[in-house]
């Protein structure tokens, strides 16, 4: 190892330790999606993720009000420090999911938000100041499975399929303390199945480096045969055994939030917050996002090629009336009729030197 003082030392070493002071001094984001019908503990288990109290204000709807009610969309953010370093976590909360009589379009008021935050991004992302971009894009979606049933539903099958390509979807089973561990182990394989047999693609754990330490490499392994997650939420501390814990009080005894053998609670906290956290973010950058990007693009391409009469110009004042892109679309197309006369210039260069190839071995040849 050189030292600092060493003639064969340069610094850039120091690298990683220069991000690091980066991304403390500029903090985190993430944004947590909550779905699921009332009552399977959404809140509760949040609350215990983040030891925070989110949703203190909130009134229970009566049973008039939800018969016809719709899903909404409510944001939560909150500020978290931890050893220095700052998060910015904004909970999305879903209430009236799959509480109405009329249940078929209670995916809407998701995918809608979802679109629009990547929209708000990518028109962000186009323009003049790109310094300071806010990211409230879904990074995650733990969608709340009922404990009673034998797998899926139908609201699960459509929802699943509607949102699979566009946010991280980590199933969860709600209020597991209800079930035997064998009713458990049973309702987590059929849950498996028929998201296997319907197509639907959940988030997937990265695989371990090889260079990883055999426990990380065990905890990677425990994680993947947890899903789905079979959760207890409680904010409520009691004593047990001469030390606190939080847990559920039964006549019968205590459920413990954080015991392995009662709950996959800690397991969940630590994909979520310890392990994987920016790994959630990578794929909502990498792939979801992209995805939608590579759309926007692509019609605003297919727009502009129809607005072209042949041998006219493009039209600059043009713009696209379909909902998707709002602010940028005249920059782009601007930028698509540079790159094509880019490539019309190119074409001709290639031409003239191949008649100027074609000349000369003409003259060789005499």
């Amino acid at each position: 190892m050189f030292q600092p003082d060493s003639r064969d030392y340069i610094g850039f070493a120091t690298l990683p330790e220069q991000v690091h002071r980066k991304s403390v001094k500029r903090g985190f984001d993430f944004t947590l999606l909550v779905v699921g019908e009332s009552g399977l503990g959404k809140s509760t288990l949040v609350n215990s993720l983040f030891l925070g109290d989110l949703y203190k204000d909130r009134k229970i709807a009566d049973v008039g009000e939800r018969l016809e009610k719709t899903t909404q969309i409510e944001k939560k953010s909150m500020d978290i420090e931890e050893r220095g370093v700052k998060l910015r976590l904004t909970i999305v909360d879903t209430p009236g999911f799959g509480d109405g009589i009329n249940c078929e379009e209670s995916w809407k008021a998701c995918v809608n938000y979802v679109d629009e935050q990547f929209r708000q991004y990518f028109t962000d992302e186009n323009g003049l100041n790109r310094r300071n971009l806010q990211d409230n894009r879904v990074h995650c979606c733990l969608y709340f499975i009922p404990p009673y049933g034998h797998g899926l539903r139908q609201i699960d099958l459509e929802f699943m399929r509607r949102l699979h390509r566009k946010v991280n979807i980590v199933p969860v089973i709600g209020k597991a303390d209800t079930l035997t561990e064998n009713e458990v182990i049973k309702l987590k394989r059929q849950i498996l199945a028929d998201i296997e047999e319907h197509k639907i693609q959940i988030y997937q754990f990265p695989d371990c480096d090889s260079d990883e330490d055999e426990e990380f490499k065990a905890q990677d392994r425990e994680l993947k045969a947890c899903i789905p997650f079979a959760v207890v939420g409680s904010n409520t501390v009691l004593e047990v055994g001469g030390k606190k814990v939080r847990g559920r009080q039964y006549p019968w005894g205590v459920v413990e939030v954080e015991n392995p053998k009662h709950s996959d609670f800690n397991k969940l906290r630590n994909m979520l917050i310890t392990t994987h956290m920016q790994d959630l973010k990578d794929v909502t950058e990498d792939v979801h996002y992209e995805n939608f990007r590579a759309q926007c693009i692509s019609q605003i391409s297919q727009q502009a090629i129809r607005e072209r009469a042949p041998g006219s110009k493009l039209k600059r004042d043009s713009v696209i009336n379909d909902g998707v892109i709002t602010e940028t679309d005249r920059l782009l197309i601007q930028k698509d009729e540079e790159i094509r006369r880019m490539q019309d210039m190119l074409a001709q260069m290639q031409e003239q030197l191949k008649q100027t190839g074609n000349k000369r071995d003409s003259v060789v040849n005499v």
